[in-house]
């Protein structure tokens, strides 16, 4: 079947033809395409397409598609058996590998999604702080948590509906919504209910909103705000974490969060999520403390074995300095070609993350990021799309680079990028 034969059946069986609200193409028009395989830097549509892969399953795939140890690892794991619903030897391996690559980690414990990661922070704050309040940021999204998607990014900001229907009022009244970068008005909101606040949970590199940086000392500024009121700082590093560097933002800002909720890459692909912190706050998770949560399916070890595999690659390759070198590139491409255009282009970049803002000035926020021109973005998607490079199907989502893009993937990434920019 093609991708628009499958696309008319899926519409019949699934809302919106689809399993996340992203992949329905809403904000870029069209309808999705269907990838039949994937490997390296490319994917396969059942088209018969093969399109340069900027999206890497939306931030897993460091090491690219199907990586050969990677696969081997789940292939020996499978030979045991898929899940046992008892401790593993995996699960072991994958928290030392996370404790030693993340130092502000003092124990962890596994779950099976970002969402799950981040909520369950949320509650482990609560019933440490024993407080209900809970600070998050404008655009940053965390997953669809009832507390949390509130001013969120990513599907929900693409969709144009950040507010969730379905949220009790009640639980928005416990979640203060404040601007990103906006350090007067983070102190003021200290000084009038510090003392209430359970955490404030943020993704330190926001990127679900296309990829906005913070400003200097604001990070810094917030670890001293949350340490006077007895706060729990909660950086959310699902998309972060082990991708901008082996310990992520907080290791490249030296900021100590309390909790850190992970996800994707740790699972090579696998569904997975973690989150860890400082051990007399990971203490209070039942069966040793009062605050419960639990999973069927966490540690799985075909997940633990894949995730494993990936984050000793990332400690054998180092491949950071690589990475940043391709992503430089891009972005030079990129803003080279919107200023022969004329065109105002914003290209945040760190390492192998980088998005576009078709904006006069540097995106510092959610209101700056929703200002930006999305329709010169749906142009240049669908040129790119039409000319086999693949990006992400909004423009408030983030791209992403593997060690598998090698030259020749670059090198047509950018002449596609660039004569689109031209064309639009």
């Amino acid at each position: 079947m093609t991708s628009e034969q499958l696309f008319q059946k899926a519409l019949k069986l699934m809302p919106g033809g689809v399993n996340s609200p992203v992949r329905a193409f809403r904000s870029v028009g069209g309808n999705p395409f269907f990838v039949s395989r994937a490997e390296g830097a490319s994917l396969y549509t059942v088209d018969g397409e093969e399109l340069v892969d900027f999206v890497c399953t939306w931030g897993p795939a460091i090491h690219g598609h199907n990586h050969p140890e990677i696969k081997k690892a789940i292939s020996i794991a499978l030979d045991n058996g898929t899940s046992f619903g008892t401790p593993n030897p995996y699960e072991v391996e994958m928290a030392e590998k996370i404790l030693s690559m993340v130092p502000s980690i003092e124990k962890v414990r596994m779950c099976n999604s970002g969402t799950e990661a981040t909520m369950s922070c949320i509650r482990l704050a609560r019933g440490f702080t024993k407080r209900d309040k809970i600070i998050k940021f404008s655009g940053c999204y965390h997953g669809h948590v009832d507390s949390l998607l509130i001013k969120a990014g990513s599907g929900a900001l693409t969709l144009g509906n950040p507010d969730s229907a379905g949220i009790p009022e009640s639980f928005a009244r416990e979640t203060i919504v404040l601007e990103l970068n906006n350090l007067a008005q983070l102190t003021e909101v200290f000084e009038k209910h510090g003392f209430e606040i359970a955490s404030v949970i943020l993704e330190p590199y926001p990127a679900n909103v296309g990829l906005i940086f913070p400003d200097t000392g604001f990070l810094r500024k917030l670890r001293e705000l949350c340490t006077n009121a007895g706060t729990l700082l909660i950086f959310d590093e699902v998309m972060t974490g082990f991708r901008v560097s082996p310990g992520g933002v907080q290791q490249r800002e030296n900021i100590t969060p309390d909790l850190t909720a992970l996800g994707k890459i740790i699972g090579g692909g696998l569904p997975v999520g973690a989150f860890g912190g400082k051990a007399d706050i990971m203490d209070y998770l039942a069966p040793l403390g009062p605050v419960y949560q639990a999973g069927t399916l966490s540690g799985n070890p075909l997940a633990m074995a894949a995730g494993i595999t990936g984050l000793r690659l990332l400690q054998e390759l180092n491949p950071y300095e690589q990475l940043n070198q391709l992503g430089v590139q891009i972005r030079d491409a990129l803003l080279s070609a919107a200023n022969k255009k004329g065109l105002p282009l914003q290209v945040p970049q760190i390492g192998s993350m980088f998005s576009m803002f078709f904006s006069e000035n540097p995106v510092r926020n959610y209101d700056d990021a929703i200002a930006s021109d999305t329709k010169l973005f749906q142009k240049l998607f669908r040129y790119c799309l039409k000319n086999g490079v693949y990006l992400p199907p909004s423009p408030f989502e983030t791209c992403f680079i593997s060690t598998a893009h090698k030259d020749s993937a670059i090198d047509k990434a950018c002449e596609v990028l660039q004569a689109g920019i031209a064309e639009i």
